[in-house]
């Protein structure tokens, strides 16, 4: 295991931490990423992956692992990268792929994080774990959190879409509703557990939900023959998998196993109701304004404010990419079409995706031959009622 300390994303001169004990901001305010001995692990060849189980934890030298821990795991990662070939051709597009998320355990991209980050807890010692979710999040910590025997907290908005409810009650945990988004139920999870020792496994607040996150980049490569794609499209709330697959680009070249040069143009998608990023992108400057009044069809994307809101714009900028932000009625259509296609089950958040990409084609930037991966983090069931009755 090549995992050493943590330190801070802003470098802001703050000592470098042991993830031997709790840690979730740095005293500065930003969030904290796991570092490794990349040096010691250039010895590490890609040939072993061939053999391991097709897992995230396939990665596991790379992973937020200390002597002696073993991964809280439910089988997920290593989702397929289907080549939409259907789809493909309706947009002018060769080579199109989805990266489809919604196979994961617990029906989204969540299941990564929240495995590495209940993976963590449980070697800390933690009892309870909490998180503010605006559902697939709070769904997957509940999950992970009954495979560790940890307590589980659960705070959503209080309009909520039922069935991120219920599944939070059907793995045990105990459920808040709060009037307002997902800063409001944030607010509740911080009062109600910082005096009894919760560990808040929050978007960004804690470093290892990232970890998992990254994986998606790892996989990216190994399933790409370790070349990268042109474009990576993704539906942005939080930001963490963005800013987990920066991070993994610069282990994976370290490493040797990707040659350093020309990264993929990184896509943030937003909901035009709720767009911080995309205003922040825009106006050039590095944080993004709390989005006033947030609304979308896209429970995933109605976040007002992300803390690593600076990690996701680096990440644009540095690729060459933007971002953009669609009408609620284009990402449902989106929904449609990728099912009618292609057979895949998509959130709202994965048709916001496809959107997009529809407006990069027309801008005559995504060009017919370019290699795009489209990511569905979640699937359609938990929003049928976003769908046409008739």
């Amino acid at each position: 295991m090549f995992f050493t300390h943590l330190e801070c994303s802003r470098r802001c001169g703050a000592p470098i931490l042991d993830p031997h004990q709790r840690h979730h901001l740095c005293q500065c305010g930003a969030p904290l990423l796991a570092r490794y001995d990349l040096d010691a692990a250039r010895g590490w060849s890609r040939d072993c992956l061939k053999e391991r189980a097709p897992d995230m934890w396939r990665y596991r030298e790379l992973m937020p692992l200390l002597e002696g821990d073993s991964p809280v795991t439910l089988g997920e990662g290593f989702t397929p990268l289907i080549h939409a070939t259907r789809l493909g051709t309706r947009l002018g597009l060769e080579k199109l792929y989805v990266k489809d998320e919604s196979l994961n355990p617990t029906n989204s991209f969540k299941a990564r994080g929240q495995s590495a980050a209940i993976t963590r807890a449980r070697a800390l010692g933690v009892t309870t774990v909490s998180v503010p979710s605006a559902g697939n999040a709070g769904n997957a910590m509940a999950a992970y959190a009954a495979r560790a025997g940890l307590a589980a907290k659960v705070f959503l908005p209080r309009d909520v879409k039922t069935p991120f409810i219920r599944e939070c009650r059907l793995y045990g945990a105990d459920v808040t509703l709060v009037d307002g988004v997902i800063t409001d139920a944030a607010r509740a999870a911080s009062e109600a557990g910082s005096s009894l020792g919760w560990y808040d496994v929050s978007t960004l607040k804690e470093p290892y939900r990232i970890e998992g996150k990254k994986t998606m980049a790892y996989e990216l490569a190994e399933q790409m023959d370790w070349e990268w794609p042109d474009w990576i499209v993704y539906p942005t709330g939080g930001g963490t998998g963005m800013v987990g697959m920066w991070k993994a680009f610069e282990e994976i070249e370290h490493l040797g196993w990707v040659p350093r040069g020309r990264r993929p143009r990184m896509v943030s998608v937003q909901a035009e109701g709720c767009a911080p990023i995309v205003r922040a992108f825009e106006r050039g400057t590095e944080h993004a304004v709390p989005w006033e009044n947030p609304a979308t069809v896209a429970d995933g994307l109605r976040v007002p404010r992300a803390i690593g809101d600076f990690l996701i714009l680096r990440a644009v900028r540095e690729s060459g990419g933007t971002a953009l932000a669609v009408a609620d009625a284009a990402m449902v259509e989106g929904m449609i079409e990728l099912g009618s296609t292609e057979g895949i089950s998509a959130a709202p958040e994965g048709g916001a995706a496809l959107a997009a990409i529809r407006m990069l084609v027309a801008a005559g930037s995504i060009r017919s031959t370019d290699r795009v991966v489209l990511f569905n983090t979640g699937g359609a069931l938990k929003y049928l009622d976003a769908l046409p009755s008739t």
